[in-house]
């Protein structure tokens, strides 16, 4: 594995989930989840944020997808927080607006040390198919709280549930892949305490 990439393994008595990342990946992505629509939303996150993903999950699903998700999202968190390091020569803040069709996300990430969430969206319907849209609140929960992260997400419009989500999981993509980048210009760490 390179300096910038991180594996995890998380098992608990309701998950067992292992998820690889590289940060100065392609876009490639490995999704082996029981949440096929999380698995095409984690991909627009490796495909726009140019990581490399790989994640294997199982779970406690006959009850519902609830831990699944959950600790998918608090194992890619930890994976990121592991694959960042210290944060030297990053950029730390990144944003992005993502459009589809009638539907406009935008994201805004900042490495800051700090778990924070602000999530504005709302959706025309409770379910994507068959995937409880009140999950991907609880995925980036998850992701923030260990990742040590803030991030806003606001869904500025759209009125198809599979659009929103999209833009929201593009943008974050797009976000993180900013956050996440080298700065020629510096090897130091982007904060005047001296540490994030």
């Amino acid at each position: 594995m390179n300096a910038r990439s991180a594996r995890v393994q998380r098992d608990t008595k309701e998950t067992q989930i292992g998820v690889e990342i590289n940060l100065d990946g392609t876009g490639e992505a490995r999704l082996d989840t029981p949440a096929p629509f999380l698995n095409h939303m984690l991909d627009q996150v490796a495909r726009h944020g140019l990581v490399d993903l790989h994640v294997s999950a199982r779970g406690d699903v006959e009850i519902d997808l609830h831990h699944t998700v959950e600790d998918i999202g608090i194992a890619v968190g930890q994976a990121l927080a592991k694959a960042i390091g210290d944060k030297k020569g990053v950029r730390r803040y990144g944003h992005a607006y993502v459009p589809l069709d009638e539907a406009l996300s935008r994201v805004v990430l900042d490495f800051s040390g700090r778990p924070g969430l602000e999530w504005f969206v709302e959706f025309p319907r409770p379910l994507i198919g068959e995937f409880d849209v009140d999950l991907l609140r609880e995925f980036f929960q998850g992701l923030v709280n260990h990742a040590q992260i803030t991030l806003h997400v606001d869904a500025l419009r759209g009125r198809n549930a599979h659009h929103i989500a999209e833009t929201v999981f593009k943008a974050f993509g797009r976000a993180l892949r900013a956050a996440v980048e080298l700065d020629p210009r510096s090897d130091v760490i982007p904060s005047t305490k001296g540490t994030l």
